[in-house]
């Protein structure tokens, strides 16, 4: 497995770790609709939170949010109307970002972004 793959399964799971911590219960990891994918689906106050895991070895070029493109917001969106369908779900849905950066002694850093995007947004 490559260097970059390891760093991103590193990134998911330190943010599966956050959202446990934080009171969300993880419904699924890695849910896969066509060529989509949906790092993790929680669940808290009765939301279902779509959460896209963003990480950058470092902030030079761009910031780890700024990667989650119109395409790839079509393509999360497409996943969770899947995921709803299949498990026949009827949920307010929140879009949210967990990008993972290192700080300046190197440590990886979580910044949670709530409600990132809007399902229109892919429009």
């Amino acid at each position: 497995m490559a260097t970059h793959n390891d760093f991103g399964k590193i990134a998911e799971d330190m943010a599966a770790d956050y959202l446990l911590k934080n009171g969300y219960k993880i419904l699924a990891r890695n849910f896969r609709f066509q060529k989509a994918e949906i790092d993790i689906i929680a669940e808290k106050d009765h939301l279902m939170i779509i959460v896209e895991v963003k990480a950058r070895s470092s902030d030079v070029f761009l910031l780890p949010q700024e990667a989650v493109t119109k395409t790839k917001i079509r393509s999360v969106v497409s996943a969770a109307n899947h995921y709803l369908e299949e498990f026949n779900k009827d949920q307010e849905v929140r879009f949210d970002i967990i990008s993972v950066l290192p700080d300046e002694n190197k440590k990886l850093v979580i910044d949670h972004i709530i409600d990132a995007f809007q399902a229109w947004d892919a429009n």
